[in-house]
């Protein structure tokens, strides 16, 4: 069973910026897609940002553009997010997830088709 560990959220003024990690328990090479999911209380999971860990092309929901970045490493099989300028909306808990197999662009923001999650960590964006 793979194994999602993520780290780094807190507390921070807006405008600040913040990193997240996300560390697989095996390699990640073997894992189509990682991606990043957020839910704030109240609402849905949603999407965040998303990596294709052949190509490292990257997806991000229109509300992060700009502002956050995925990345990886895959000799430390972890996904990171970096993220800045944050505002009180970023406000939720972050989940990583993964998908071992092939996602159509139109399906990579869809948490339905993630295989495995993290436990989430909480980030708190101060106005």
């Amino acid at each position: 069973q793979v194994q999602l560990v993520e780290s780094g959220g807190g507390l921070v003024q807006a405008g600040g910026s913040l990193s997240l990690s996300c560390v697989v328990s095996e390699r990640t090479s073997s894992r189509y897609a990682m991606g990043w999911f957020r839910q704030a209380p109240g609402k849905e999971r949603e999407f965040v940002a998303a990596i294709i860990w052949s190509s490292g092309g990257t997806y991000y929901a229109d509300s992060v553009k700009g502002r956050f970045t995925i990345s990886r490493d895959n000799a430390k099989n972890t996904v990171y997010l970096q993220m800045n300028s944050l505002k009180p909306e970023d406000t939720a808990v972050y989940y990583c997830a993964t998908r071992q197999w092939f996602l159509t662009p139109a399906s990579v923001p869809d948490p339905s088709t993630y295989n495995q999650w993290g436990q989430g960590t909480q980030v708190t964006v101060s106005s």
